[in-house]
């Protein structure tokens, strides 16, 4: 492959002056999309990447092998109503998950195939809820991957849609009141309502009666007062009693919390009492069915613990909680679960999962006083090797557990979410009677995985920080030097845990290795461990991930020449300033739907949502945070760069593709060395979910490009 001849990109002369910096914009004509010097500019760009893709060995290897891992299928934890429950599936041969219940009788029916209701794969099922007494079901659509959702209503007895479309319930909760007759929900205003640049901003919660116009007899709740950034939540419990409502303003880590009692106020003018108000953290709220309010909380406490305090006092802020399970000083809190049913009598149950250095654990409390009883034993069940096969090495993967799902009238059974790198999703339940764990359900395709070996190991930063990254490979210990992806996100509180990735294993199948580091900015390590690469203290995460790639070449994981990095979404920000801090160290980039210009950033997308994390240019020391980092911003002319692939996706309502359009001209026009800079734009996606077979063709493009740039072929 060689280097492509580029189009001459649409240019300006453009110089902001910022707080006193001269902030040059060559290519901010590629902001514009629709204009035909930008059409015309991305319609070259996809002929050079369909050229350059189609001479890529491998490709077509690829993408038979991940499809071929892909059909594991899925399955998820049931949602529970009396004797009903709900869940989602995706069969081998399924493009989507489909949406389940299964009677008393054990029949199963399909509610919701969002094939069926789009036969080209393009409408995404963004979340449900059934009612409390489970007849009927509220869930949310959107198309194109604009996550852009309507709210219908469904019968679930006989499959007929009884309300909706009810449009801007983007992330909107779904709270249903006893009988089903309401519930609480979250709408932007309507357009004619806010500037032009405010659509995706300016949320309310309103009641919604069934069957009823939303724009005209709705009730509007809350949020009028609140900050236009803010996203709100609302549940209501099993018995209808409280409603709790949390707004937090964008991704900031605090949020403001709020109890109504409704039989004192009603559910048309709940009667909100502060929980927690104006501090700088984070709070769940759960009243129990015991009479007790549960306080999840990472208040003086990072790694989170759990605290119970009274709903009826008058008092309900955090001087009058109580700790329940204290934080531990090395595994974070994740979820609990409140097992109270009468089976127990008089021992009832506390489950609480936990992340020590991203790998799961569960642990059992007497749920009365909190007292530790002791660790639940999580190794690989015999029924998932029988159908993945063994490990190479025979023990037990580090593994990923997910959220807890109760009865929600009480009981002694959890359900959760159970992967590691070697085993598709499953789903494990807990019976506090005997205290064992079994296999609920599994993927429903058997497939053949591949035995490969994965540590956890740790390196120290560029300022002595312990960092955690997890190695997938051929062989427990480097037998030699292999071409290497090294892949990271460190931002907003997302941690990197263990997870089947079909793309990882063909990967390592096909003789590479994968690290996946747990960066400053996750939350591997607690509140503490996000903060530390959020804001002024971004370079942290750049940091951890150089260190990461140094420690892969001084162990002999790579070598100089074999390692590729990998990032999507705030990992594209990561992995682009990687390039452009330390082009000597990468030989191919995949950038994926990338925030690249962080000057910029707040005015497109949902980046106005993002200032706690990284900062905003309107105030001068931040912006030179910014400014300090900005992959756009430090691309140098005449530097030999790595091989680049961005990927983006045009129905992105998050991250805006001209991101990536900018920094591949900037690039393209800077590369001093032979190495391609491509652009892979896909139509009717987004940034979230998609089709499997586009995932399939998506991972198998970038895995095709950076094994031709860090030297894999099949075997090696």
């Amino acid at each position: 492959m060689t280097r492509p001849d580029y189009p001459a990109a649409p240019r300006s002369d453009t110089v902001e002056v910022l707080a006193g910096h001269a902030v040059p914009d060559p290519f901010r004509p590629l902001e514009d999309a629709d204009s035909a010097a930008t059409r015309a500019w991305s319609a070259a760009q996809a002929e050079i990447f369909a050229t350059s893709a189609a001479e890529l060995p491998g490709r077509a290897g690829f993408r038979d092998r991940i499809a071929a891992l892909t059909a594991t299928g899925s399955v998820g934890p049931p949602v529970w109503r009396g004797d009903r429950h709900f869940f989602r599936r995706r069969l081998p041969d399924q493009e989507h998950a489909v949406l389940l219940t299964v009677g008393p009788d054990g029949t199963e029916r399909v509610l919701i195939d969002p094939m069926a209701l789009d036969p080209s794969g393009t409408t995404t099922l963004d979340d449900w809820r059934p009612s409390l007494e489970g007849d009927l079901l509220a869930y949310r659509l959107s198309h194109g991957g604009t996550e852009e959702s309507e709210l219908f209503v469904m019968d679930v007895a006989t499959g007929d849609v009884v309300d909706g479309p009810i449009s801007r319930t983007r992330e909107s909760p779904l709270a249903w009141l006893p009988g089903g007759r309401a519930l609480y929900v979250q709408r932007n205003l309507p357009p004619e309502q806010v500037p032009d640049d405010e659509r995706q901003y300016h949320r309310r919660v309103y009641l919604h009666r069934i069957g009823t116009d939303p724009d005209t007899d709705d009730v509007e709740i809350f949020g009028a007062d609140q900050d236009k950034t803010a996203f709100f939540r609302v549940t209501v419990s099993i018995d209808g009693r409280y409603a709790v409502v949390s707004a937090v303003e964008g991704t900031a880590p605090r949020n403001d919390v709020w109890l109504a009692d409704l039989t004192v106020s009603g559910p048309e003018a709940p009667v909100l009492r502060p929980v927690q108000t104006g501090v700088d953290a984070r709070s769940g709220v759960l009243p129990g069915r015991d009479g007790r309010l549960y306080v999840f909380t990472d208040l003086d406490a990072p790694r989170g613990r759990l605290c119970v305090a009274d709903p009826g006092a008058d008092d309900l802020g955090p001087a009058a909680w109580t700790t329940l399970v204290p934080e531990d000083p090395e595994a974070v809190m994740e979820d609990y679960a409140l097992l109270d049913g009468p089976e127990l009598g008089d021992a009832p149950a506390l489950l609480v999962s936990w992340t020590r250095h991203a790998v799961g654990e569960l642990t059992r409390h007497d749920l009365r006083t909190g007292a530790g009883i002791g660790r639940i034993p999580l190794a690989r069940d015999a029924t998932a090797d029988a159908a993945v096969g063994s490990g190479a090495d025979g023990s037990a993967d580090p593994c990923s557990i997910g959220g807890l799902v109760e009865r929600p009238e009480g009981g002694h059974e959890v359900w959760f979410g159970w992967s590691d790198y070697r085993t598709p999703s499953a789903v494990r339940r807990y019976d506090a009677r005997t205290g064992e764990v079994s296999v609920w359900a599994t993927a429903p395709g058997a497939v053949e995985v591949p035995d490969v070996h994965v540590r956890v190991e740790e390196y120290a930063s560029k300022d002595g920080t312990t960092v955690r990254m997890f190695v997938i490979a051929p062989t427990a210990e480097p037998d030699r030097p292999r071409p290497t992806v090294l892949y990271g996100y460190g931002g907003f509180a997302i941690p990197m845990t263990p997870g089947y990735s079909a793309g990882v294993l063909a990967w390592v199948e096909a003789g590479g290795v994968y690290a996946i580091a747990c960066l400053r900015g996750g939350s591997e390590e607690g509140e503490a461990w996000h903060r530390a690469g959020m804001r002024e203290h971004k370079q942290n995460v750049f940091d951890d991930f150089h260190a990461a790639a140094e420690h892969l070449l001084a162990r002999g994981w790579s070598a100089p020449g074999g390692l590729g990095i990998s990032g999507g979404s705030n990992g594209g920000l990561l992995v682009g300033a990687a390039l452009t801090q330390r082009p000597d160290l990468y030989s191919a980039v995949v950038c994926s739907a990338p925030l690249l210009d962080m000057v910029r950033y707040e005015r497109f997308g949902l980046g106005r949502l993002w200032t706690d994390e990284y900062g905003t240019v309107e105030v001068p020391e931040e912006l030179g945070w910014l400014l300090g980092y900005s992959p756009y911003h430090h691309v140098v002319p005449g530097v030999e760069y790595p091989a680049v692939l961005f990927t983006v996706f045009d129905g992105d309502t998050r991250v805006d593709p001209l991101h990536a359009r900018k920094m591949c001209a900037a690039l393209q026009e800077a590369q001093a060395g032979t190495r391609p800079v491509l652009l892979r734009a896909e139509s009717d996606v987004g940034h979230a979910d998609r089709s499997i077979s586009r995932a399939v063709d998506l991972s198998a493009d970038t895995l095709s490009f950076l094994a031709r740039w860090t030297g894999l072929t099949a075997g090696a």
